[in-house]
């Protein structure tokens, strides 16, 4: 090979490697990507929109009239409160028999945090959460909700590396209750403003792998991900740990449209169907304005941005 020839070369090659680092060449890469996952997501067809109320966001008093109301609406799926959940794990079970319900996650409602400096506090934590994960496997829950520690919850273990293997030594063993109890654990990162610890989606999804048990999940909120750059990405950095999502509107945490266009939600719904969930999409949110007008406004908003993504 020739001076002249050597340069040729050389040029080229650098050619194919700008190219490749170019944000066209990303987005080529990453259109590769996306493709693949949309056929791994859609194998069995197409993926489904599966709304889901927590125990507030129907306009009833009774549980069996609020699961009226939800069959009605074509909602498959009821997220109970925590707090009390093993003395309700009968009435639960019987009022969902005969429907086309099923019980999503379990919100919280466990005693005391697992990042208590206090012993006693740490007590309470272990033994109603315990209690609990016990009754959503009772239930056939997706899991039970769960944040490490919010900003009012003190005296709290630092923000520290030590801090954080002991969180998953202390997931990893209550992630193994769950596998027993045939539930999970679920992660929920929320904004700064609630809590210090854990705010991103990819944050839990992290901290639930390295708690190295089947029975550590993840979630996301899409009013606590006004963290996040992006709802797409939030979602996909869950990956397969990704277990659950609380949907909101997302300036005054209120119906979803009742913000409106804030209220955009396809490029999250977008990473769902890619992604092939199958969970749940649960409202936990509350209403400026009639809930019978603002609840199935909200519905078929969401049904539409589903299609739309």
């Amino acid at each position: 090979m020739n001076r002249k020839q050597f340069i040729q070369r050389s040029l080229a090659g650098m050619a194919t490697l700008a190219a490749a680092s170019s944000p066209f060449g990303l987005s080529s890469c990453a259109k590769k990507v996306q493709e693949k996952a949309v056929t791994k997501g859609t194998k069995t067809g197409e993926v489904l929109l599966n709304l889901s109320f927590q125990e507030n966001t129907a306009p009833f008093e009774s549980l069996n009239e609020k699961l009226d109301y939800m069959e009605k609406m074509g909602i498959v799926g009821f997220e109970p409160w925590g707090r009390g959940l093993a003395g309700r794990v009968q009435e639960i079970q019987d009022a969902l028999k005969n429907r086309s319900i099923k019980v999503s996650a379990i919100c919280a409602g466990f005693d005391g945090f697992i990042l208590a400096e206090d012993p006693k506090v740490k007590a309470q934590f272990d033994a109603s959460m315990r209690e609990i994960v016990a009754a959503a496997g009772e239930l056939g829950s997706t899991g039970v909700i769960m944040v490490p520690a919010f900003n009012s919850q003190k005296p709290c273990k630092p923000h520290t590396l030590e801090t954080r293997d002991y969180l998953c030594e202390q997931l990893h063993e209550l992630g193994e209750y769950a596998v027993k109890c045939g539930t999970n654990v679920i992660l929920e990162p929320l904004n700064r403003e609630e809590a210090f610890y854990m705010r991103l989606v990819a944050d839990a999804a992290a901290i639930a792998r390295d708690a190295q048990s089947e029975g550590v999940k993840c979630m996301g909120d899409f009013w606590h991900m006004r963290e996040e750059t992006s709802d797409y990405g939030a979602l996909w950095s869950g990956g397969k740990y990704l277990q659950h999502i609380h949907i909101a509107s997302r300036g005054h945490r209120i119906m979803p449209g009742e913000d409106g266009d804030l209220d955009n939600y396809v490029d999250g719904f977008r990473a769902l169907k890619e992604m092939g969930y199958s969970k749940y999409v649960s409202f936990e949110c509350g209403s400026k304005g009639d809930k019978n007008v603002t609840l199935p406004a909200a519905v078929e908003l969401l049904r539409t941005q589903w299609e739309q993504a």
